[in-house]
């Protein structure tokens, strides 16, 4: 079962750049990149290190920690060290709020 989550206002979003969600089993992130929402594992994949400090450029963040590089889009890896993708979640804007779903079924 899935279901949608508000987490902040679009101009929050917007203001910040992104927006960290702690849930018991994971960390999510949006960011608000190309004026687009892209929401995302708050974990790196090669060490567990978390992503929203890290740079966002165009559509990719960069691992603060060791530099691994991923499509913000797709959660793909785009330069080591990491070694698998990332889960993202959908995510959209509602009535000037951000939004993500969440559920058993990673996009």
């Amino acid at each position: 079962m899935t279901s949608w989550v508000a987490l902040c206002s679009q101009d929050e979003l917007q203001r910040n750049g992104l927006y960290v969600l702690e849930l018991p089993s994971t960390s999510i992130v949006v960011f608000w990149a190309e004026g687009e929402i892209y929401a995302v594992e708050n974990i790196c994949t090669h060490d567990g290190g978390e992503l929203a400090g890290g740079p966002v450029d165009g559509t990719t963040v960069v691992c603060p920690r060791h530099g691994a590089r991923f499509d913000l889009r797709t959660g793909a890896v785009l330069a080591p060290p990491a070694y698998g993708p990332l889960r993202t979640y959908p995510a959209q804007i509602r009535e000037g709020q951000v939004e993500i779903q969440l559920g058993d079924t990673p996009r």
